[in-house]
C-alpha cells in the first residue's frame, strides 16, 4: 500500500475523514497478512506509526518503506509481481509497467512511475521487467489458470497507448503477465474515472468463476453497462475453452457527495490469507446480501466489510489501495 498524503489529490478537503477509512482497511488486512506501507520519509514513518498505533493496528504486522508516491493508489502504479518455478527452485520476478496517472489526468505522476523498480530494490528481486507501455493493476483480473480478464474502455483508450491496436494489448498482456487468453468487457461503470476498470466491474473468485454487479432498476445509468457486461460474459470462455461460472451480486444505491456520483462496488474486494475483504457503503441491506452472497461461494474464507464511504470519495476502494505480494 501506498499512504495518501494531504497535499494530494485524492482526497479533497476531506483527508482527516478518508485517512480513518484508510486505517480501517489496513487494521483488517493485518489481521490476516502482513502490510508493507510506502512512505515519502523518516519523518513520515513517525507520523504513520502513530496514527496507526492510535487506532490500535498491531505494529508488528507493518512494515514501512521509504518509497515516494504522488497518490495512493498502490493497486495502478505498484509493482506486477510474477512467480515461476525454474531449474527446480521457486523465483519471483517483477513487471515495471508505465504509468501515466489514468490517461495523464492527474499530474504530477512521475513519483508513482518509479514505485515497481523502487520496490524491487527495497525487496532484492533481481529480474525487473520493462514493457514499455502503460498499463494499470486495476485494469486487469486474472484467474491462476491462464485467463485475463478487462475493459475494451479502458485498455483501448487513446489516453493509454494510442499506436497500440487490440491484438497488440493482448500480447503484452499474455507476454509480461503469462497469459493464454484475454476475455473483453465493454464499458465500467458510472464514476469510475479510471476509464472503465475491471475491478469495479467483474471479478474471478476462483478459476472457474466470475461475479460481477448487476443493478436492478432500469433507470439508473448502469443498468444497461452492466447488463451489456453479463451478456459479454455468458458468451465468453477460458483457457481451457470452458464457459464461466456468474455470480451477479448487487449494486449499491448510488452514493452521492456533493452532486458527484461515486464509482461504489462490492467488486473491489481484495483477497488476503484465509480471507476476502470487501467495501461496504453503509446500507445495511444490500451490503450484507452482497457480503453473504460472497460467503456462501467462498465457505473456506472468512468474508470481512469495511466501511468504504469516506475512501471512496477518492474513487477507489480496498483493491485500488492494495497490491498483493505472493509467497515464493
Amino acid at each position: 500500500m501506498s499512504w495518501p498524503r494531504p497535499e494530494g489529490i485524492s482526497f479533497p478537503d476531506r483527508y482527516h475523514e478518508c485517512i480513518k477509512g484508510v486505517v480501517a482497511i489496513i487494521a483488517t488486512i493485518a489481521r490476516f497478512e502482513p502490510v508493507h506501507i510506502n512512505v515519502p520519509n523518516g519523518n513520515y514513518r513517525r507520523i504513520v506509526r502513530e496514527t496507526l498505533a492510535a487506532h490500535k493496528v498491531p505494529l508488528g504486522r507493518i512494515r514501512l518503506h521509504e518509497i515516494p508516491t504522488n497518490e495512493c493508489w498502490a493497486r495502478d502504479h505498484g509493482p506486477a509481481f510474477l512467480v515461476r518455478t525454474h531449474g527446480g527452485r521457486t523465483e519471483g520476478a517483477i513487471v515495471d509497467w508505465g504509468f501515466n496517472a489514468w490517461g495523464g489526468k492527474y499530474p504530477p505522476f512521475d513519483a508513482d512511475d518509479e514505485v515497481p523498480t523502487r520496490v524491487a530494490d527495497v525487496l532484492g528481486v533481481q529480474t525487473v521487467f520493462h514493457p514499455g507501455i502503460v498499463m494499470e493493476g486495476g485494469a486487469i483480473d486474472v484467474n491462476g489458470e491462464g485467463t485475463l480478464l478487462t475493459t475494451t474502455s479502458c485498455l483501448l483508450n487513446p489516453n493509454r497507448n494510442p499506436d497500440l491496436s487490440q491484438t497488440d494489448i493482448e500480447r503484452y498482456l499474455c507476454d509480461y503477465y503469462g497469459q493464454s487468453r484475454v476475455v473483453w468487457l465493454g464499458e465500467g461503470i458510472q464514476g469510475d474515472d479510471t476509464d472503465g476498470h475491471i475491478d469495479d466491474l467483474a471479478r474471478f473468485i476462483d478459476e472457474r468463476t466470475v461475479a460481477i454487479g448487476m443493478e436492478q432498476d432500469r433507470r439508473d445509468a448502469n443498468f444497461d453497462v452492466l447488463r451489456d457486461n453479463r451478456d459479454r460474459l455468458d458468451d465468453a470462455h477460458d483457457a481451457n475453452g470452458r464457459a464461466f461460472d456468474i455470480v451477479e451480486l448487487p449494486m449499491p444505491r448510488p452514493v452521492l457527495y456533493d452532486g458527484q456520483r461515486l464509482p461504489a462496488t462490492y467488486m473491489n474486494f481484495y483477497f488476503v490469507n484465509g480471507g476476502l475483504i470487501v467495501p461496504t457503503f453503509g446500507q445495511p441491506e444490500r451490503d450484507r446480501r452482497a457480503l453473504a452472497i460472497l460467503q456462501a461461494w467462498l465457505p473456506k474464507r472468512e468474508v470481512v466489510g469495511v466501511d468504504c464511504r469516506a475512501v471512496i470519495w477518492g474513487l477507489g476502494a480496498v483493491h485500488c489501495l492494495t497490491q498483493q505480494q505472493p509467497r515464493w
